[in-house]
């Protein structure tokens, strides 16, 4: 037993006394490169994080901007319809009343058309046909405003006032029912909802119809397999599949149609009061800051604008994330 814990111990002590390898030592080009993917690593993190904070910084300028006026009128600011800036009185319900009215009529108006637009483009238009089709759609996205607002000055407003109107309220004006009753001025909220509604056609059409083509193909081999017919498979299997996502482009089309400026401010009319009548003018939170914006004088004045300006800011934000959550919800059911 003695033999055996000396041999054992011999054994422990060459083991000890041998020299330990030694680690091999790093190339110039290991470290560089280490030192690379940490620097991409940082600068990464750091543009991303500048979208946040880039929106962070105009929620708080436009907000410190905005807290003179609506600590003088409180919540009347957004309830009271008088703005008269002589006697410091302002209040912008009239505006936001016309942000909502004329963006419900645009997406009223815009979405059957951008939904059948879409539906055609990704169930029934021949190849031949398809691209022509979408890339005109599309390019009513890269218009201008200012055009659509000449174009809706000289075309879209004549039109109107001669024919579209006349007829609405002879036909439609039931007396209890005062949308279209009243003279046709021509500009008006009625036009600013069409024009609208030509320009959140393409983006709601562009949304619905990448929603539609990432429906599985397995929906609709399956509802044709149990006897559906054509249309049976687009509104019970295909629509209700990318429902999230429709709703999500019809969003962002609100979006759109809340920030427009220009065009809106050409044929709205710019009257600040609220009518019942869509062929009365209106106005809009957006038209009302480009119209008095450059004329505000007093410090009130200016801060009421940007009160205005700040209640825009946040129900489009509030808009345009319901809309992102709903294309995710889309994409995690996919």
């Amino acid at each position: 037993m003695t033999e055996f814990a000396a041999r054992d111990a011999a054994r422990a002590g060459v083991a000890a006394s041998a020299p330990t390898p030694a680690r091999p030592s790093r190339s110039w080009t290991e470290i560089g490169s280490e030192i690379g993917d940490r620097v991409y690593s940082w600068s990464i993190v750091g543009f991303a994080s500048l979208v946040p904070i880039l929106l962070l910084t105009i929620f708080v300028a436009v907000g410190v901007a905005a807290w003179p006026a609506l600590r003088t009128f409180g919540f009347s600011f957004v309830t009271s319809s008088d703005w008269d800036p002589v006697a410091q009185h302002f209040g912008a319900a009239p505006a936001i009343y016309g942000t909502l009215v004329s963006s419900i009529l645009a997406l009223i108006i815009a979405t059957p058309l951008a939904l059948g637009v879409a539906v055609f483009l990704s169930e029934f238009a021949p190849p031949w046909l398809r691209q022509p089709v979408a890339f005109t759609v599309d390019l009513l996205a890269a218009v201008p405003s200012v055009i659509y607002g000449v174009w809706g000055m000289y075309v879209l407003v004549p039109v109107l006032r001669t024919h579209v109107m006349p007829f609405l309220r002879d036909t439609l004006h039931l007396g209890v029912l005062p949308l279209f009753s009243g003279v046709a001025y021509g500009p008006s909220m009625f036009a600013a909802g069409l024009i609208l509604a030509i320009m959140c056609l393409p983006y709601i059409s562009a949304v619905t119809r990448e929603v539609l083509a990432a429906v599985p193909r397995s929906q609709r081999e399956a509802a044709l397999a149990l006897g559906a017919t054509r249309w049976e498979v687009i509104r019970d299997a295909v629509i209700p599949y990318a429902r999230s996502g429709i709703i999500g482009g019809i969003m962002l089309g609100l979006g759109r149609a809340l920030g427009e400026t220009m065009a809106v401010t050409m044929l709205i009319g710019n009257r600040h009061e609220i009518a019942a009548s869509l062929f009365a003018p209106g106005y809009t939170m957006a038209s009302l800051i480009a119209n008095e914006f450059s004329e505000a004088t007093g410090d009130l004045h200016l801060s009421a604008l940007m009160a205005v300006g700040f209640v825009l800011l946040l129900v489009t934000f509030l808009v345009n994330a319901a809309a992102r959550w709903l294309v995710w919800q889309t994409a995690r059911e996919r």
